[in-house]
């Protein structure tokens, strides 16, 4: 018992003293858009695609919507990409340069979310939906 009455202030002052855990934060800089004529690859490292890669519905006003981290599309979106120029299917062809002048002659064969998933959408190549529901039309590449 007297052991007891000198340990229990010993022991809730030790327990008092005892630094409270604070709440986690965690922060991710993912940097700035890349700078491409033509888009960039909607995953990790997000190189420049080629022309070709996304159709015109990833355009508004000739200014790529986005893809990945920094898509601006609406929730809803789907948009035709030709993934004969995706790296995780093959390509290991020519990239564009900055200033390359675009040409209007996609056929896309696959539609993308803007996140990096595939699928749907109900048409084949070509046009698509952009944002709105209005159909996409032209090059639309800057």
């Amino acid at each position: 018992m007297r052991y007891s009455k000198i340990l229990a202030p010993i022991l809730i002052a030790g327990s008092l003293s005892v630094p409270r855990s604070a709440p986690a934060q965690v922060s991710i800089n993912i940097g700035a858009e890349p700078a491409c004529p033509y888009g960039y690859y909607d995953s990790a490292p997000y190189n420049c695609a080629p022309y070709g890669y996304y159709g015109p519905e990833w355009f508004a006003g000739g200014v790529f919507i986005g893809a990945g981290p920094w898509f601006h599309g609406s929730h809803n979106f789907r948009g035709h990409v030709d993934n004969r120029f995706d790296p995780h299917h093959g390509y290991g062809g020519p990239h564009p340069e900055p200033g390359e002048r675009a040409f209007n002659h996609f056929h896309g064969n696959e539609m993308r979310d803007g996140r990096g998933h595939e699928g749907g959408g109900d048409h084949e190549g070509g046009g698509g939906h952009g944002e709105g529901g209005s159909h996409a039309g032209g090059g639309g590449h800057r």
